[in-house]
């Protein structure tokens, strides 16, 4: 190879490191060297990394999932519908529909970090003769309720950001155990989102979060995947299967695809998949379901438990 090309090639794989810079290990076990205060971040999943990080106050110049102009590519605006006023102004840049980034967009933001899951761990030497790239876990079964948040907050030496975030919601929870408590015949809840089938929702989300701060604990189901390390948001069970179960509290969700959320949505896929279930099932019958949107509670963040606790504060306040 002559000797200009491979000066070429060895400048197009070099890894980049930051002028100023300090050494972390990721969750998959790699070694970075992240910038001691990056300004110019990139996410590779808005939802799970973006969201956590303008909870803390953070912005974020790019995301998967949106074009050149910030605008969304997908169906939902998870961060508007759990941000409210709270998220960002300006609008994260575009890098690529889901699955397909596009490396010349991503180069073109000049990012000082790159964050993505343990999910892009194939990718991640490619992306590093870009920016630094950090990977954290997301997976159920890896962490649970709102860690992401709290990792990243370590992460980005935001910890005082985090606390200032959790101390009004941890006072909410105070407030709430007590009558969470007395209103239900256990502490076991279900959490399910319905799609063309019924699926059992991971632990990963300020949802799951809110309920076991609030004393709750999931419905064992044997043979569930859903906890599994590393599985996705969601795992199906059968019909049959959900209409045997009685949790204390029964959480349900529509597809976060649908534009229709609410108790009318939800019961109208349910009565597709499993007819009569909510003449059979108990909780159905002695109202003790909590209807959640998904695009509000489902995000690793402290926002997403505190949209939960609103959402039980209300269910509290329809039983008297």
């Amino acid at each position: 190879m002559p000797l200009a090309r491979l000066l070429t090639f060895c400048l197009s794989i070099a890894i980049a490191v930051p002028a100023s810079a300090r050494p972390v290990t990721d969750d998959t076990g790699r070694s970075v060297n992240i910038p001691d205060t990056p300004r110019r971040i990139v996410v590779l999943h808005e939802p799970l990394l973006g969201i956590p990080l303008m909870d803390l106050g953070v912005e974020i110049i790019g995301a998967y999932g949106r074009g050149d102009a910030g605008e969304l590519l997908s169906a939902v605006d998870f961060t508007r519908a759990t941000l409210g006023d709270g998220a960002q102004s300006a609008l994260p840049r575009g890098i690529g529909p889901f699955g397909n980034i596009n490396i010349e967009r991503l180069r073109a933001l000049e990012p000082d970090l790159i964050i993505g899951t343990e999910y892009d761990a194939a990718q991640a030497d490619l992306l590093s003769t870009i920016a630094p790239v950090y990977l954290q876990n997301t997976g159920s079964g890896r962490v649970r309720g709102f860690e992401v948040e709290s990792d990243l907050a370590g992460l980005l030496k935001r910890e005082k950001a985090l606390e200032a975030r959790k101390a009004p919601y941890e006072a909410r929870v105070d407030t709430l155990t007590d009558e969470v408590t007395n209103a239900l015949p256990g502490n076991r809840f279900l959490a399910v989102i319905v799609h063309d089938q019924i699926n059992l929702v991971g632990n990963t989300s300020g949802m799951v979060q809110a309920l076991e701060d609030l004393g709750l604990k999931r419905e064992d189901i044997e043979g569930s995947v859903s906890n599994a390390p590393g599985s996705n948001f969601a795992a199906p069970i059968s019909a049959e299967l959900f209409m045997q179960l009685d949790p204390a509290l029964l959480v349900l969700m529509n597809s976060y695809m649908d534009t229709a959320q609410g108790e009318a949505a939800v019961r109208a896929r349910l009565d597709r998949i499993a007819p009569g279930w909510d003449r059979f099932m108990k909780p159905a019958r002695e109202g003790r379901i909590l209807y959640l949107d998904p695009a509000q509670v489902t995000s690793p963040t402290v926002a997403s438990a505190e949209h939960t606790l609103t959402a039980i504060s209300d269910w509290l306040s329809a039983q008297e």
